[in-house]
């Protein structure tokens, strides 16, 4: 269709009929509707009653739109309507609708303009509606998503504000990005002061300069010496003050950006308690050792008086020799002094071992000749077991040298051990002790204690090593708990054996050395 040249540019629309137009409104979903304001008449597009879910019959009038309104958004539709029909201009406007057809809620959104006549006055109000419920839908799930995420991280920084152990996040470059509550009051420092500055502040020297090389030596390499790992460290409160610290770092990435996350754990009570239960434990060992030197009082007292009584009865012959005044009987006087000095010296050996044995001293681990913790416990143990009808038998391989042990509290093992064995034996037809000491691959020498007493019930032999388990009638049951303590503490291992029908063997590793060197710890 061409138009006149005269006339200007051809105006497409004009060419549009109105079937046209309705059929594309149509398709677009959208009704078109109009109010005389006059006849207070409305005239609409079968869309219309599509959208609202009633016959076009029906929609007459204002009042039969407004009537399907949700109740609580008819108002904002009437102000916004009679707003434009007294000031002019347009309007645009959502709402709820009910549809009688369905009964179902959708959302439409409504835009109109009131139109005057020549002197100024309203006579027709027009306007279209279209559906905005998918988008509405689509609102309402993006803010459920919105509020679940908040609720979430809401969730989660309540769990990290009430965690015991610190969380700190930095970035690539050593920048701390969070920082906890837990951390707050692990370090002593607000949050707000620490964001933002290098995470070196929280170390002491020297760790605090080269930090920062650790971080660029782990970008170049990928090396894990701390990522990904937990390990013990010292961290520096503001105040200066250091304290032990459980540091466990993992690594995260967002898009190009790289952090890291350090959980931090305070180790000072952990440490505390630890000093204070290897205090108690040490206490508990003196304790069973002064125990056990007032229950072997009378046994040692007979083996002090026989080199003190034998020292008596030469000094005594010595004077007598003497007072004859005889020079012939001098190398008698000699050899009576020489038995005597003997006598004395074995005294002070029994006595230097009880002094030895009951000292509490200091914990200290070095290496020890076997054979001579094996002689000194056995010396304190094994008096008076000849006289009981006891046959010692001690077997050492020659491949055994030393043992990385602190000598006082292995001979207190030692001792306990010998002596269970003997008091174990007293009822026994034969009665054999052996101690034997052997090597036990690939770093380990084996201490046996065995006896041929009636052996151990199976059901005591399973709970054998725990405190106040005994098989004596008047035992208190510490005595191998604590043994089983003071091996474990050197690294090695308190085992018991049932040997058949009859005895018991006792074995106690420990870690192997060489005389000579250098104290383990």
């Amino acid at each position: 269709m061409q138009g006149d040249p005269d006339s200007g540019p051809l105006d497409l629309t004009s060419q549009l009929s109105t079937a046209d137009l309705d059929a594309t409104l149509a398709e677009a979903d959208i009704c078109v509707w109009s109010l005389d304001l006059i006849t207070e008449r409305v005239t609409c597009t079968e869309t219309c009653a599509r959208l609202f879910g009633i016959a076009r019959k029906d929609l007459t009038d204002l009042a039969s739109f407004q009537a399907l309104l949700h109740p609580e958004d008819r108002q904002a539709r009437a102000d916004a309507i009679e707003h434009v029909r007294h000031h002019g201009g347009t309007y645009e406007v959502d709402y709820r609708i009910v549809r009688p057809d369905d009964g179902r809620t959708c959302w439409l959104r409504s835009r109109g303009r009131v139109q005057s006549n020549a002197q100024g006055h309203p006579v027709r109000h027009r306007g279209v509606v279209f559906s905005i419920d998918a988008q509405k839908h689509a609102e309402a799930e993006q803010k459920k998503i919105e509020a679940a995420l908040r609720a979430r991280e809401a969730h989660l920084q309540s769990v990290l504000d009430t965690v015991p152990e610190g969380m700190i996040v930095i970035d690539a470059q050593g920048v701390i990005q969070a920082f906890s509550p837990a951390a707050e009051r692990l370090f002593g420092r607000p949050a707000d002061e620490t964001i933002g500055q290098n995470v070196r502040i929280l170390m002491p020297e020297p760790v605090r300069s080269a930090h920062d090389g650790y971080l660029d030596r782990y970008r170049r390499t990928r090396e894990r010496h701390v990522v990904g790992t937990s390990r013990l460290m010292t961290g520096q409160r503001r105040d200066g003050a250091t304290f032990p610290m459980k540091i466990a770092v993992g690594e995260m990435r967002s898009g190009d950006q790289v952090f890291f996350t350090a959980f931090v754990n305070d180790l000072t009570e952990q440490h505390q308690t630890q000093a204070r239960l290897q205090e108690l434990q040490a206490e508990l060992a003196h304790v069973s050792r002064l125990s056990a030197m007032g229950e072997m009082a009378s046994t040692l007292a007979h083996e002090l008086n026989q080199p003190l009584g034998a020292i008596s009865s030469y000094t005594t012959g010595s004077m007598r020799l003497l007072a004859r005044g005889d020079p012939a009987v001098n190398p008698q006087i000699r050899q009576a002094l020489g038995k005597a000095a003997e006598q004395a010296l074995r005294a002070g050996q029994i006595i230097r071992r009880l002094r030895e044995f009951v000292s509490r001293g200091e914990t200290a681990t070095r290496a020890e000749a076997v054979s001579q913790l094996i002689e000194d416990a056995s010396a304190l143990a094994l008096i008076g077991a000849r006289e009981q009808g006891i046959a010692i038998r001690v077997g050492l391989d020659p491949q055994v040298d030393a043992v990385l042990a602190d000598r006082v509290q292995v001979q207190q093992v030692l001792v306990n051990l010998l002596r269970n064995a003997c008091e174990a034996m007293q009822q026994s037809d034969r009665r054999e002790l052996v101690i034997t000491a052997r090597p036990a691959p690939p770093d380990r020498v084996a201490i046996t204690v065995a006896d041929t007493g009636p052996g151990i019930a199976e059901e005591v032999a399973a709970r054998l090593f725990q405190p106040f388990v005994t098989t004596k009638p008047t035992g208190m049951g510490v005595g191998l708990s604590i043994c089983r303590t003071i091996v474990e503490a050197h690294g090695g291992r308190l085992t018991l054996e049932r040997n058949g029908p009859e005895g018991a063997t006792f074995c106690m590793t420990l870690s192997a050395a060489r005389r000579g060197g250098p104290a383990a710890r």
